[in-house]
């Protein structure tokens, strides 16, 4: 991390850690729905399991920058969060689970909008 730092502002390694963190996230919360459909839960949990660890392995330190040095608030970088959750989640519902495209995502968003507002309106 600390070649990164060098070149890269504290606020946007926060933001790509958690995009990347959430990407695995994604991945082992939802993907074991189509990759593992047929295999026993518990050889999905695993799986899961495994790649959960390499969402930690990004999710900590992206709040640990965000939180001790790039100066957000925890709830600040909960939101951002959850922004990312909605951004990542939708093309993967979309393209890896074929799941189809619904108006609810855009009210969705636009939810989340009002909450980064809210948050992010004192500082």
């Amino acid at each position: 991390m600390a070649a990164l730092s060098t070149f890269v502002p504290l606020s946007l390694q926060t933001i790509l850690l958690l995009i990347a963190s959430n990407v695995f996230m994604t991945f082992a919360w939802y993907g074991h729905l189509r990759s593992l459909a047929t295999a026993p839960w518990y050889v999905a949990a695993f799986v899961s399991w495994g790649i959960a660890l390499a969402e930690y392995l990004l999710q900590v330190p992206a709040n640990r920058i965000g939180f001790q040095r790039a100066g957000y608030s925890v709830g600040q970088l909960k939101i951002m969060q959850e922004v990312i959750t909605l951004g990542v989640f939708l093309p993967f519902s979309v393209y890896f689970l074929k799941v189809p495209l619904k108006l609810d995502y855009l009210w969705a968003a636009l939810c989340m909008v009002g909450a980064v507002y809210f948050i992010f309106r004192n500082g």
